[in-house]
């Protein structure tokens, strides 16, 4: 790779845009085409370990989990991987008070020894545009690792849970 190649790749990645940094700027209509990811927190799953954190470096699939792996979408590569979940989770505010607004997972293997995982990056992309837009999204995850969600979410913050949809509640029930 030639170094103007080098750094056309660098130039080109993807970019969070916090609150609006063109507001005003003629050449936008209103941030038209841009979105927040502000309210938007990646929580990890481990149903091996029973425990269950909120790893931000999983925005740019650089998680605990997921450093120092390289990642296939066929899961026969990974025949002694562990299972994850990768769960996108959007807090938004009401009249009320803020509450878990939409909650969508994404299944992940990984072999730490093997140093080699299994996931398709384009659910996690499609469950976090669904988890923007107020989804829920949990019916593939396995009643284990939906009892930890629910005890964290609750635990973490009980008003958020108060005011979640019923939808929520009754899928991690």
């Amino acid at each position: 790779m030639t170094d103007e190649q080098n750094n056309q790749k660098k130039t080109n990645q993807f970019t969070i845009m916090k609150d609006d940094p063109i507001d005003g700027h003629p050449g936008y209509s209103g941030g038209a085409g841009a979105f927040s990811l502000e309210n938007m927190s990646p929580v990890v799953v481990d149903p091996n370990e029973d425990r269950v954190f909120v790893d931000m470096g999983a925005m740019h699939a650089r998680s605990e989990v997921e450093k120092r792996i390289k990642f296939v979408a066929d899961k026969e590569e990974v025949p002694n991987g562990k299972p994850y979940w990768i769960v996108w989770v959007t807090v938004e505010q009401s009249e009320v008070g803020p509450y878990y607004h939409g909650v969508a997972a994404c299944f992940l293997e990984v072999d730490r020894e093997a140093r080699r995982g299994y996931k398709i990056l384009a659910e996690h992309v499609n469950r976090m545009d669904k988890s923007l837009k107020g989804r829920i999204v949990l019916e593939h995850m396995d009643d284990h690792s939906k009892a930890l969600l629910r005890d964290f979410l609750k635990d973490f913050n009980e008003q958020y849970w108060e005011l979640a949809s019923d939808e929520l509640k009754e899928v991690l029930a």
